[in-house]
């Protein structure tokens, strides 16, 4: 990075569609030879037979940005190459096959950045207080846990049976 340019950390949470080319023109840098992007999407699934036609997001805002700044400041921390980050997040109805999520990263070079990447989509699913609900295709619809967050259920290992015990 040259000295003269400062870091950039953006966070936006957006009823709207979502550009890729948007987060990548704000982590672009001549010092920067790679820009590592992560794109999450909503998925066609299969629930109980019944078929997700789309999801439903919600944030407490103001404390998602906070958890953001941490974030960063933690990437930083790990990563002290990585110089612009930028991730925009969906609120509201997002049908399948769009994009829920778009993050960039840029750095030096590629290594950093991807890890970096990485550790970003998962920190932001176990911190960020946004929550999404799958809608079905029968109109139910069904909050859904992240499993990276700390207090998932999906997240605990079953306490081992002592020897000779089955459990």
């Amino acid at each position: 990075m040259n000295k003269l340019e400062q870091r950039r950390d953006i966070f936006k949470l957006s009823r709207d569609w979502l550009s890729v080319q948007e987060v990548v023109d704000v982590v672009s840098s001549t010092s920067c030879g790679a820009v590592s992007i992560f794109i999450g999407t909503t998925r066609e699934d299969e629930v109980g037979g019944r078929k997700v036609i789309g999801l439903e997001y919600e944030a407490y805002e103001l404390m998602a940005q906070s958890e953001f700044s941490k974030l960063c400041d933690d990437i930083r921390a790990r990563w002290p190459t990585v110089t612009h980050v930028c991730v925009h997040h969906r609120l509201g109805w997002v049908k399948v096959g769009e994009a829920s999520v778009v993050m960039a990263i840029s750095s030096p070079h590629r290594h950093d950045g991807q890890n970096a990447i990485r550790h970003c989509i998962e920190q932001l699913k176990a911190n960020l207080p946004i929550w999404k609900k799958e809608v079905y295709d029968t109109q139910e619809a069904s909050w859904k846990e992240n499993t990276e967050c700390p207090w998932s259920f999906q997240n605990k290992v079953p306490p081992a049976a002592p020897p000779g015990e089955s459990v």
